[in-house]
């Protein structure tokens, strides 16, 4: 049996974070669906497509699946057939959020399991809106995103290639 698990986010865009966290999940599942969250809360600096276009690029494995969904994470859960939801935690600050969100998967989805990752160390500090901020103001992102992602953000902010 394949053990599927997903991978919810905004990936606005994808950091070497998330990268760290796909690599060290594909330990322990089979496929990973990397689900690209439509939030209704947010105002993305990349459509949609464009951020599935970007984790693809980005994670070229043959064990990932990108794919955007709306909704309830727990249904698209159920959707996919997913075992796991693996969600990252960066510092004691996201616990309280991502600990209520387990929960209220659980409830809505007894049988999907949730899986905590903390990102490697050098990467706890790391997030899509910090690498956003420092892009905006043409700051180096080179070693907090892939060089596609760097492109793509130079060309968001009409920087200088």
């Amino acid at each position: 049996m394949t053990r599927i698990a997903v991978y919810p986010g905004s990936f606005d865009p994808i950091t070497r974070g998330h990268e760290d966290l796909i690599r060290r999940s594909l330990e322990f599942v089979d496929r990973l669906i990397v689900a690209v969250a439509v939030n209704v809360a947010k105002q993305p600096l990349f459509s949609l497509d464009e951020r599935v276009q970007l984790i693809e690029a980005t994670v070229p494995d043959k064990r990932v699946e990108v794919r955007s969904f709306e909704g309830l994470l727990a249904e698209f859960a159920k959707k996919v057939n997913a075992a796991v939801i693996v969600r990252g935690l960066r510092a004691v600050s996201d616990f309280e959020y991502e600990f209520q969100m387990a929960l209220m998967n659980r409830n809505l989805a007894p049988k999907i399991e949730t899986v905590f990752l903390v990102p490697a160390f050098d990467l706890t500090y790391l997030s899509s809106s910090l690498v956003r901020e420092v892009a905006r103001f043409g700051g180096d992102v080179s070693q907090l995103v892939d060089p596609v992602v760097q492109r793509a953000l130079k060309r968001k902010f009409e920087l200088p290639r």
